[in-house]
């Protein structure tokens, strides 16, 4: 106990005030950092990001610790050149999201997602975040470059010409990427929360964009409920259907296909359109725009049935697998009501000897003549 009391009498102001404040960041990492974002429970890494705080915190207090205490003379410069890294690369980082931060809140979009508002980076948020943190990368670059004694300007050079040369070795790896991600933004055709359907090979996605990032874009899957990451340079290659961007005030317009017999006539197949819309107006958990006329039509005559087509409009483009379900059951169970079968018949034809009769015995459905018998 009396060594350490006396340990702390060793310390000055300045000893006291550089253990202090790095204390207090250490504590306070997540803190700080949740002021910097809207949302950061939403935020990729964000974990990440405390525990890098708070390492570099450690490591500063640590090495000036042992540079007080435990250093001998001759190698105190070496190790407050050390330190001096630290802090630089510390507040490089720091101010790095502090310029991100400052920016999406300045020029990002205001939007709801899930239920909470957020700000979302747009093209100019993110050019000016790549043009700040490469500003105060260089400046601390610069700094940590003559702290390490380099201070001929061919000796800089060549060190920050070494990271040129590799960057640019790797530029076909990354430099895509940001491309396309740029585009994206500055296109404005995916914003986050937009919900978008592409292929990917033989299957389908559905799901709403959660975040687009520096090298990839984060989608939420709405059908599976997960996260599915996309290289921005493949995104692009794919053929994506933006299903938040109505064409018209009505919103998305979905359809829905039946193939119905041909006994059943027109009359009662609108029966069963207008009984099972009026059900679906009515059922508040069917996101519909039931203000809207009803639409149906033929799309298709087949040789088994009538393909018809039922239309509506939906707002609520997040719940588009909910809702299609939905529908199908309530056209379900009117079809059942009504006595109208939603099964695609089978038809087929029965034709005797072309040189005994010469014509066609008759034709029937598996539905009205289950029990023909054979010629």
């Amino acid at each position: 106990m009396n060594s350490f009391v006396t340990l702390l009498n060793q310390f000055d102001a300045q000893g006291y005030l550089v253990l202090g404040v790095n204390l207090v960041l250490l504590v306070f990492a997540r803190q700080i950092l949740k002021l910097l974002y809207s949302t950061p429970d939403k935020v990729p890494g964000f974990n990440r990001k405390v525990m890098i705080f708070r390492a570099l915190n450690l490591l500063i207090m640590i090495a000036y610790g042992y540079y007080r205490f435990f250093q001998d003379q001759q190698n105190k410069s070496t190790l407050l050149h050390i330190l001096a890294v630290l802090a630089i690369v510390y507040f490089a980082y720091l101010a790095m999201h502090l310029a991100h931060a400052f920016w999406v809140r300045q020029y990002g979009k205001e939007r709801e997602i899930n239920g909470k508002k957020r700000f979302s980076s747009t093209y100019q948020t993110r050019m000016l975040s790549i043009f700040s943190s490469i500003f105060i990368g260089v400046i601390a670059l610069v700094g940590v470059i003559r702290l390490l004694g380099f201070d001929s300007v061919l000796e800089a050079g060549g060190v920050i010409g070494l990271i040129g040369v590799f960057l640019a070795l790797t530029s076909n790896i990354w430099g895509p990427d940001i491309f396309h991600g740029l585009i994206i933004l500055n296109s404005d055709m995916l914003s986050e929360g937009d919900v978008i359907q592409f292929r990917d090979g033989s299957e389908t996605i559905y799901g709403l964009v959660y975040k687009t990032k520096v090298f990839h874009t984060v989608i939420l899957n709405i059908i599976n409920n997960h996260r599915v990451m996309i290289r921005n340079s493949k995104l692009r290659d794919f053929t994506v259907h933006n299903l938040s961007r109505f064409a018209s005030a009505r919103g998305l317009r979905e359809s829905l296909v039946f193939k119905i017999g041909y006994d059943v006539s027109p009359e009662q197949v609108r029966d069963l359109f207008e009984t099972a819309y009026e059900k679906a107006a009515k059922d508040k958990g069917i996101p519909i725009e039931e203000q809207h006329q009803l639409e149906y039509g033929v799309s298709n005559t087949g040789d088994h049935a009538v393909e018809w087509r039922f239309y509506y409009y939906t707002k609520g483009v997040e719940k588009l697998m909910l809702t299609r379900q939905r529908l199908l059951q309530l056209m379900l169970e009117t079809s059942r009501q009504k006595g109208i079968s939603l099964a695609t018949p089978i038809s087929y034809t029965l034709n005797a000897a072309s040189d005994i009769v010469g014509e066609s015995v008759g034709v029937c459905t598996s539905s009205d003549a289950p029990d023909q018998q054979k010629p």
